[in-house]
């Protein structure tokens, strides 16, 4: 496991109970879970992204602003719904906030999941063309969004425009260089995750994956990985790929921990259906004393495989526990899976 990092959901909610009551809480709190995860010496800061929902929405003012306020931590999404995506005015944003964060953007991308409200993106002006589906939507705009990553000039410029320009055809400004390297699809079953493979983006596998075997949800994930790579080397592409996996993972270290998640959390695969027609499995959580979660965690297929291992965090329990949650797997689980090549500890 080379890289650790969490992922939040930014899930806000106007009750007492919650810690943060509004979006304003939530997006001021990720940026200072994100400074407090690069302190404690975390990998990667990753937030999620839905439209029409309390949560996290609108990704690059949060990035921009992260990305100003740290100077080492990966700073990425997981992911961002395609459909609801102008990919141009998208590779803007981007190019910018991955400026201001001096080349730090790691943009998990998809078709999205299961939204709020009846076919969102029309909302924001998006159909899919005749004959086409929303997810064949999704593929089109992320293959836009690739294309003019690339820097290169496609505009037409005018003859007597207000500034100079640049000799031959125009780029879209501002432009990042190697950000195009450094898009992640989410990939949901195998097909998909070789066609990401194919397009030369990394790989980010949740917490779910369409069931396509009935093995458990770790075998499927490992499988999956490992189809992706093979699809990966077959392409051509010159680089080492990256793949990612995101877990609900808790290390028990004191009563709190106890209090909160030492009881009634699911412990195994769960499957069902997340759309009509599609049955999914939903990984099993990891709650336990720190050395029985390294022994667990080991047996994890997919954890193996992947380079990137991703926190999902109680967002909503406030910047100071989710950094002890986060320092907790650093420093008491971490090394004994082999984190930044630090021996692994037998089981």
């Amino acid at each position: 496991m080379k890289k650790i990092g969490f992922l939040s959901f930014g899930h806000w909610n106007p009750s007492p109970q919650s810690g943060t009551r509004s979006a304003g809480d939530a997006l001021l709190q990720s940026i200072d879970l994100a400074v407090a995860a690069e302190e404690l010496g975390a990998d990667g800061a990753y937030f999620r992204v839905h439209h029409f929902a309390r949560q996290l929405a609108s990704p690059f003012p949060l990035l921009a602003a992260a990305g100003a306020k740290t100077k080492k931590i990966e700073l990425g999404t997981a992911v961002i719904d395609m459909r609801y995506e102008n990919p141009l005015y998208m590779a803007e944003d981007a190019g910018a906030a991955d400026l201001i964060a001096g080349g730090r953007l790691q943009l998990g991308i998809s078709r999205g999941s299961p939204e709020q409200v009846i076919d969102g993106w029309r909302y924001f002006g998006f159909q899919p063309e005749e004959g086409k589906t929303d997810q064949d939507m999704a593929r089109q705009h992320a293959e836009v969004f690739m294309e003019v990553l690339k820097g290169k000039g496609f505009a037409q410029p005018n003859p007597q425009p207000m500034f100079p320009n640049p000799p031959g055809m125009l780029r879209l400004e501002p432009h990042s260089e190697g950000l195009r390297e450094r898009i992640w699809w989410g990939a949901a079953s195998d097909a998909t995750a070789i066609w990401a493979a194919q397009m030369g983006m990394n790989l980010q596998s949740s917490t779910l994956k369409f069931d396509e075997s009935g093995k458990p949800f770790h075998i499927q994930q490992a499988e999956q990985i490992r189809a992706y790579r093979a699809a990966w080397k077959e392409a051509g592409h010159t680089r080492e790929p990256r793949v990612s996996v995101s877990r609900s993972i808790f290390a028990l270290v004191n009563d709190q921990d106890r209090m909160y998640f030492g009881a009634g959390r699911p412990e195994q695969d769960q499957f069902g259906y997340i759309e009509p027609e599609k049955r999914a499995v939903f990984g099993r959580g990891y709650t336990a004393e720190p050395d029985k979660l390294i022994e667990e965690l080991k047996r994890d297929e997919a954890i193996a495989e992947a380079d990137t291992l991703l926190l999902t965090v109680p967002n909503q329990l406030g910047v100071d526990y989710n950094a002890h949650v986060i320092e907790s797997i650093l420093k008491h689980v971490a090394p004994g899976m082999g984190w930044r090549g630090t021996p692994l500890k037998a089981a």
